[in-house]
């Protein structure tokens, strides 16, 4: 197989995309004809976001997971394959395999709509539309780098693997590709981040929250600049998206509370009317029922014992009640002991053979929202030393993502995480022991230094709430990632796994076709990995 084949879906196999909730398994129109105008290019760019998730991958690579034993199942082998470590090479809709495809297939059909617009003189009038196929193509590379690489380390950036960025349609029947360094990649992105962020125009949309709209773009960029660490530009960004007063930009937890109904609920979540969603992709994938609060996937999952200790933690507001923040997320629980789950993550099916119930199961994505723009701005104040502004945007957020309308101080919660012990790595009976795990990580991160004390304080809350609004998400992978944390997953019937600050291992591997075809592999130690 062509390295073109297995970087790019064709633009008719990636067309398939979402406009609504309402329509959303609606099918987009046949991309395939030549693209010579406005209209057919804003058709296009609806297939330049991915239909995939990176969710189930590193959601069961984080420590939002753990073994109950072999008396439960396994939905699809990614779960088994994430929690283990393993290198993947099935072939589902949330293995490796796919989530490359999607992604690479979007950025084939940003890469058409940018050279049609070219070729049609780069006209004034179409540069929403260059600004979206920009913002599209850095965000596929960024989302399947948090996957596939190691987190970015400007110390080692110019050494560690990044992965190939594709710039422009394929034209040729075999293209060799490389993947370069990680510093390559994130220039790249960085540049696209630059040059498409003041091209977006929220007018062009029909339904700006479906597309990467002003907001959401800056949010995209602002996590892209704290992970590069820099700080005062993911402020920047951060500031378009919230501006100084963002207390009417949180969701409606208490409306979202009274609902009693879990399909109520779901849909609420990702209800594009939701000041706090950013950004909505729908994805064809069985999250929602792994993930999800179905009873499916029971092996390694997310527990109630987690959930106690991670969604229901004390912090520095006392003991978890109604008005701590993230009350939605702790209490609206549905499921086992074994598995539980928020209800976030709803299950839409389109049947293409009703009559044998033969269809593909979609999901919706939230990828950005003010909630976790709010804790990136926090978190890039914090690492610059801005605490005041920081303790801002903590209370911002503990008065709107909860109840509470205590005003903290950063002492208060120095305090409170100066009282806690580490979570040590290996915890006896870790799928139901709520006692030896607390919610304070050793901190380990990469390129920079996290000053014992205050700062660490602020930032052990930041990963905490954090951890609590993108759950499900596989968010947490990223900060595992990037901060260093040394994490163990149980096994049963075997000593735990630990991840340890050097294991490659965290960059999960690439598809084994990608490999076969040339593109270079992530490094495994196989003397015990």
């Amino acid at each position: 197989m062509s390295m073109k084949n297995i970087l790019y879906l064709t633009i008719a196999g990636a067309s398939f995309c979402l406009t609504s909730c309402d329509d959303f398994l609606d099918k987009m129109p046949d991309n395939r004809a030549e693209v010579n105008n406005a209209t057919k290019v804003t058709s296009l760019l609806v297939s330049a976001y991915p239909t995939s998730t990176t969710a189930p991958l590193m959601e069961y690579s984080s420590d939002n997971a753990v073994d109950n034993g072999v008396l439960y199942s396994i939905y699809q082998p990614i779960e088994e394959a994430a929690y283990l470590w393993k290198d993947d090479t099935n072939t589902g809709n949330d293995d490796p395999k796919r989530v490359w495809d999607a992604h690479y297939g979007a950025t084939a059909s940003a890469n058409q709509a940018l050279q049609a617009i070219e070729e049609m003189g780069n006209p004034e009038s179409l540069n929403p539309q260059r600004g979206e196929a920009l913002i599209a193509r850095a965000y596929n590379h960024f989302a399947l780098a948090c996957c596939f690489c190691l987190a970015y380390n400007p110390e080692t950036a110019d050494k560690d693997f990044g992965l190939p960025y594709a710039e422009k349609p394929e034209t040729q029947v075999k293209v060799e590709y490389h993947r370069g360094t990680m510093k390559e990649l994130y220039d790249k992105i960085e540049k696209d981040i630059e040059e498409g962020l003041p091209l977006i125009n929220d007018e062009s949309y029909t339904v700006p929250k479906y597309h990467w709209n002003r907001k959401a773009a800056n949010a995209f960029a602002a996590r892209f600049y704290l992970f590069r660490q820099e700080y005062q530009k993911a402020i920047d960004c951060a500031n378009v998206v919230l501006g100084n007063d963002p207390t009417t930009m949180f969701r409606n937890w208490a409306e979202m509370n009274g609902m009693a109904n879990a399909d109520d609920r779901e849909n609420a979540y990702i209800n594009a009317s939701q000041n706090a969603n950013l950004i909505i992709m729908p994805v064809v994938s069985a999250a929602p029922y792994i993930l999800g609060r179905y009873s499916q996937a029971t092996r390694y999952a997310f527990s109630i014992a987690l959930a106690r200790t991670v969604l229901r933690s004390a912090n520095v507001w006392g003991a978890y009640n109604r008005e701590s923040p993230g009350t939605y997320l702790g209490a609206a629980l549905y499921g086992s002991d074994q598995k539980v789950s928020c209800p976030i993550v709803g299950a839409y099916f389109e049947y293409i053979d009703k009559a044998n119930g033969v269809g593909y199961l979609h999901g919706v994505t939230v990828p950005f929202t003010t909630e976790e723009t709010i804790l990136v701005r926090a978190e890039a104040n914090t690492l610059l030393g801005n605490t005041a502004a920081a303790m801002t945007d903590i209370n911002y957020f503990i008065h709107n993502v909860g109840a509470k309308r205590a005003t903290y101080t950063a002492e208060q919660i120095d305090d409170f995480y100066q009282s806690l012990n580490y979570c040590p790595l290996n915890i006896p009976n870790a799928a139901t022991n709520e006692t030896d795990r607390t919610i304070k990580m050793k901190l380990n991160p990469l390129g920079y230094k996290v000053e014992s004390g205050v700062q660490e304080s602020l930032i052990h809350f930041i990963l905490t709430m954090r951890r609590v609004m993108t759950i499900h998400q596989g968010n947490r992978f990223m900060d595992i990632k990037r901060y260093g944390i040394e994490i163990a997953h149980n096994r049963t019937g075997q000593t735990d796994d630990v991840l340890t600050l050097d294991d490659p291992r965290r960059a999960i591997q690439l598809p084994q076709d990608v490999i076969e075809a040339g593109l270079e592999a992530n490094p495994r130690n196989f003397d015990n990995k």
